[in-house]
């Protein structure tokens, strides 16, 4: 089960007890600098002090419990919610020469007991269980049986403690009575998503003691935030896909049944494509997931259920298909793009059925109200017409200060990339919209009254007698994504408002006096909203591109560089297949980058590069300096 590079695998377990935590770093991890926070979370670790820390997906979490262990005396125990998770955080330990290990269930009865002896010979340094299995006698008895010190407990997905998380999960209240059993181990628990409400359950679930908190920023500069209106959305998620050609994506859906239908459309339509939900065979997930992780199949369409267990740092593109059902779930999911920390986007396409589809669930929630509040941020974000990143970070209590002041953010969202609209003359189409609804006596929704003014011919109007009032057919000056652009901007403005479960439009107060006063009003209206979206689109494309990669990418003319990791990319996914690992176990694509752009010329040089630690210098660099000497 155990990669085993050379003989620094099982000697690098003992190797750094009471080492300095950045010779640490470079000698094994390959890094020069630890990410924000890093540093003061790994020091309170090894001062034996409890601590919360909420580091953003990408964030550099793993290091923080990963680095400790090797310096700590005894044994790290890692509570991880998936046994995918847990694989692929001991495939990447093991080829930096860290021996750690898990058990759960996908082991056989003589891996299991080989593992159990590795970890009674003191020869792994991190194990890894699930709350369910930390939970069994079994396992207790044998962390109890250790003549090694149970020196750190380690929580990840610490949210799913708490019951305002997104992904509450009642087994991780058990993990609370393992301090009993080691009282003097430190406890660390980690997470991506944690409001006010969430730190408070995770400290008090988790029974730690005195915890000190660390909150990174919840700012992952790289991914370009958009939301677009679920209009055509098959060609939405088709101009993505062909926006990241060749690259890896991941899309969202709320239903098993529209991932398998959007799946199937995109199959037939030639896209290196597979389903992930719970609707599926252990092994046919188990199987997808393994072909999107090394890059032999390029989108995964999936439920909530994909992604907690996947440390993909390649992923150019997240699209939420479905509305989330909170700001915490969408965080969750987007995080999955870009945690190489190179240019990303994260697409939402945004409809006010979705809402309805899932408010319809909240009929067996045991927290309906609860489950509404978390809902309606979501829906407060999505109809934003601030920038994204404010809006987001804002739910998270944060600030948002881009680098270059208030005029930097270009390349920030859709809504900044739009720049400011030019206040247009809506005067007379306002008119109408209001009318509109006053002559359908304010008792439906957009859609409807849309269609009212564009003169449809549906059974519906008809037989309400709609198509016989004064406002049918006046509003052919704009399409239909034009007047609920219209429409979106009357309701920030207060002209008009949504009520009820089905969104019915009326008109309120000030939407009264404007059409008595016939006034003129001025709105920040889009000529065209989905002409301007994808020009929006293709122009941040360039920009995002163009400003993100810092030192590790190579210059634009180095035909070399392009040369040296086209066939690093193809000898590492040799590489990957003969040791049956993901390709970014052995190099993410930064590392590819700098290694194209420093071109080390010995093996002392490749320690320069970003991502190579001894191990991997020591086993892959013979074959890197070759590559590059060759290209």
């Amino acid at each position: 089960m155990q990669i085993c590079y050379n003989n620094y695998v099982k000697i690098i377990a003992t190797a750094f007890e009471h080492a300095d935590p950045a010779l640490v770093l470079k000698t094994v991890f390959g890094y020069d600098s630890f990410r924000p926070l890093q540093k003061d979370i790994i020091t309170n670790i090894l001062k034996g002090k409890d601590t919360l820390a909420v580091m953003p997906t990408g964030g550099g979490k793993s290091l923080c419990y990963q680095l400790p262990a090797l310096i700590l005396e005894g044994i790290t125990i890692v509570v991880s919610p998936l046994i995918s998770l847990m694989q692929d955080q001991v495939s990447s330990l093991e080829t930096a020469g860290i021996h750690s290990a898990f058990l759960n269930s996908s082991l056989s009865w003589e891996e299991y007991c080989q593992v159990v002896n590795e970890i009674k010979a003191g020869e792994v340094k991190i194990v890894y269980v699930s709350p369910e299995g930390l939970a069994t006698a079994k396992i207790r008895e044998l962390l109890s049986s250790l003549e090694q010190k149970i020196s750190c407990i380690t929580i990840d997905e610490a949210h799913c403690v708490s019951q305002w998380g997104h992904d509450f999960r009642p087994d991780y209240l058990e993990i609370k009575t393992i301090r009993h059993l080691f009282p003097d181990a430190v406890m660390l628990a980690l997470t991506a998503t944690a409001t006010e409400h969430v730190r408070q359950d995770i400290c008090q679930n988790l029974g730690m003691k005195n915890p000190k908190i660390f909150i990174s920023s919840f700012n992952r500069e790289n991914i370009y935030l958009e939301v677009l209106p679920k209009r055509n959305a098959l060609q939405l998620v088709i101009d993505c896909i062909r926006k990241h050609s060749g690259e890896s994506g991941i899309i969202y859906c709320n239903s098993r049944k529209q991932v398998d239908e959007l799946a199937e459309t995109l199959d037939k339509k030639g896209y290196s494509i597979l389903p992930y939900h719970a609707g599926l065979s252990d092994d046919v997930r188990a199987k997808n997931q393994d072909l999107f992780i090394k890059d032999e199949v390029q989108i995964i369409v999936a439920t909530i259920a994909f992604g907690m267990g996947i440390n993909k740092p390649n992923v150019r593109y997240v699209i939420n298909y479905d509305l989330p059902k909170s700001i915490e779930e969408y965080y969750q999911e987007i995080g999955r793009a870009g945690r190489d920390g190179l240019p990303s986007s994260a697409l939402l396409l945004y409809s006010p059925q979705d809402i309805h589809k899932i408010r319809w669930f909240f009929q067996e929630s045991a927290s309906p109200e609860k489950d509404e509040i978390l809902l309606q941020g979501m829906i407060k974000y999505a109809t934003s017409r601030i920038c994204r990143r404010k809006a987001l970070l804002q739910y998270f209590g944060e600030a948002y200060e881009p680098a270059g002041g208030e005029s930097d953010k270009t390349c920030c969202c859709d809504i900044c990339s739009a720049g400011d609209i030019p206040l247009q003359d809506v005067t007379i189409p306002a008119q109408k919209l209001i009318c509109c609804i006053i002559r359908t006596s304010e008792r439906f929704g957009a859609g409807y009254v849309v269609d009212v003014l564009l003169g449809s011919n549906s059974q519906r109007i008809a037989d309400n007698g709609h198509d016989k009032i004064t406002t049918w057919g006046i509003g052919k000056e704009y399409n239909r994504a034009e007047w609920l652009e219209l429409t979106d901007l009357l309701i920030d403005e207060g002209y008009i408002m949504k009520t009820g479960e089905y969104n019915v439009l009326e008109v309120t107060p000030l939407g009264k006096k404007f059409i008595a006063a016939r006034t003129e009003l001025k709105l920040p209206m889009r000529p065209d909203v989905t002409r301007l979206s994808k020009k929006t689109r293709s122009d941040v494309t360039t920009n995002i591109r163009g400003e993100k990669i810092t030192a590790e990418k190579p210059a634009v003319n180095d035909t070399q560089a392009e040369a040296i990791i086209t066939n690093l990319k193809a000898w590492r996914k040799r590489k990957a297949d003969d040791l049956n690992v993901p390709p970014y176990v052995i190099f993410g694509d930064k590392t590819l980058l700098d290694l194209a752009a420093k071109k080390p010329k010995s093996r002392q040089d490749l320690l320069n590069v970003y991502g190579i630690g001894r191990v991997k210098a020591e086993e892959f660099g013979r074959s890197i300096l070759q590559i590059i000497e060759e290209s």
